[in-house]
């Protein structure tokens, strides 16, 4: 990709950046402004840790998206010392089906979930972000979409490929759409290339219903 890299600040009409989630760094956080600072690299899978945060029980999920990790938070979840009440997201995305079992049981437990401005939440995570029965996103957060793609279809027919992927799309939209979701979000995922990334701006994370109008 030529797009600028993604720390670039985005402009009217200037919003795809540069995607690679090996490339993406966590990001600085202010002190004390969110649960569990992220001060190492990502970790290539989804990493789970609770802890009491505004006196409310909170779980962070930090970390790529790797297939497994919907039973691996499931599995968290029944060991954890009580149902956390909110979830706090920075993550580069990874595997879709994961993000939308992790998006069901977040919805199905009734936990919220929140960005702080030093958090990203990009390619998949985003249905995980929708999952949320509130959703919280602080100015600064990146929440970005873009197409889908699974490097494990390069064996089939690319009629296959493609088949798979449409059916996944398919899957995507009807999830969103039970997550009051305005599933018209992915025009921008359709058009962006697996090697870029659509950030959305704060009055399209409104108008599509990842966040709520502000308040007067």
């Amino acid at each position: 990709s030529t797009a600028p890299d993604i720390t670039r600040p985005l402009g009217p009409g200037d919003q795809t950046r540069r995607y690679s989630p090996a490339d993406i760094a966590p990001r600085e956080a202010r002190p004390g402004s969110r649960p569990i600072p992220v001060t190492e690299d990502m970790p290539s899978r989804l990493l789970f840790e609770f802890v009491r945060w505004q006196d409310e029980p909170t779980v962070t999920i930090t970390g790529e998206i790797a297939p497994g990790d919907a039973q691996r938070f499931e599995d968290f979840i029944k060991t954890a010392p009580e149902v956390p009440t909110q979830a706090f997201l920075n993550s580069p995305g990874g595997s879709v089906s994961d993000a939308l079992g992790i998006g069901r049981d977040l919805r199905r437990l009734e936990i919220d979930t929140a960005m702080t401005a030093s958090d990203i939440c990009l390619s998949a995570c985003p249905y995980i972000l929708a999952g949320g029965v509130e959703r919280a996103v602080e100015d600064g957060a990146l929440v970005g979409v873009h197409q889908h793609y699974s490097g494990e279809n390069t064996a089939l027919p690319a009629f296959l490929a493609v088949e798979d992927i449409q059916r996944g799309q398919g899957d995507v939209m009807v999830y969103l759409a039970e997550m009051d979701i305005d599933p018209l979000v992915m025009q921008h995922a359709l058009v962006t290339p697996p090697d870029e990334i659509y950030l959305l701006t704060a009055e399209e994370l409104t108008r599509y219903g990842f966040t709520p109008e502000p308040s007067e």
